[in-house]
């Protein structure tokens, strides 16, 4: 009986090669995370039957199971409309100081009277026709004292109305009230610079022992006229008239008593 000769496998043959789409680890890794193509990469891969046949089941049901669950269920928040999308506006370059603390000034709808006491007509003027429609109105410090036609380096004593008030641009009437430069400010308005000198009267006479004699004579006719008289000086004789010494006029001896020489 004949037998074959004995099989000795050849060292040297090499095996298949395999390509680098058909590694294990890039197959699993696509099966889980891009389920389609694991697929068709394991069934061109040299796993066995079964391996391919378990690899499509798994990954088709890890593929499928997002699609096979409840949807979620809506909440509260979601159930209330949304507002729509806005393009977001690029943000300005600002100071981090001047954006979280420093708060925006609001600005007075009315401006204020500002302080021209002191200061030259031409300043103040300015200053106040600034936030007027009107003009400033300059009158005089003293009643006695007229504005020169120029008066634009007089300065203010008094302002109206006072620093600080709330002016209205087209009905605010303002004045101020001007001294000639060097000339000091009077204590309060409408003062006189100059008050004119009040004349005093001559004080009355005063009779002396010689006048009252003088009188006593000349009323001692009784009645009638007593000649020259001392005005002011006692009589004795009510009714009687004399001429007065100096000038001259006629006066009576009359009440009331003690009696006088009276006009």
């Amino acid at each position: 009986m004949t037998y074959p000769p004995p099989y000795y496998p050849n060292p040297q043959a090499q095996a298949p090669v395999r390509r680098w789409w058909q590694h294990p680890a890039l197959i699993i890794s696509l099966l889980v995370l891009i389920p389609p193509v694991g697929i068709a990469l394991a069934w061109l891969s040299p796993w066995s039957q079964v391996k391919k046949v378990v690899a499509t089941v798994l990954a088709g049901l890890w593929f499928l199971t997002p699609f096979l669950g409840d949807p979620p269920k809506k909440t509260a928040a979601d159930a209330k409309p949304q507002p729509a999308a806005t393009q977001p506006v690029a943000a300005t370059a600002t100071p981090p100081a001047a954006a979280s603390t420093a708060p925006t000034p609001t600005k007075s709808p009315d401006p204020q009277m500002p302080a021209v006491v002191g200061k030259p007509f031409g300043e103040a003027e300015k200053a106040v026709e600034d936030l007027i429609d009107k003009e400033l109105t300059a009158l005089s410090a003293y009643n006695d004292v007229e504005l020169p036609a120029a008066y634009t380096d007089w300065i203010a004593c008094f302002q109206s109305p006072g620093e600080g008030t709330t002016l209205v641009p087209k009905d605010a009437d303002t004045s101020v009230h001007l001294v000639a430069p060097g000339t000091r400010c009077p204590a309060e308005k409408n003062t006189t610079l100059r008050p004119k000198s009040t004349p005093t009267p001559p004080p009355a006479p005063t009779p002396t022992p010689e006048d009252d004699d003088t009188s006593s004579g000349g009323s001692s006719t009784g009645g009638g006229s007593a000649g020259t008289v001392t005005p002011g000086a006692f009589c004795s004789t009510p009714g009687a008239t004399g001429i007065g010494k100096k000038n001259g006029k006629l006066y009576t001896c009359k009440g009331p008593s003690p009696d006088r020489w009276r006009q």
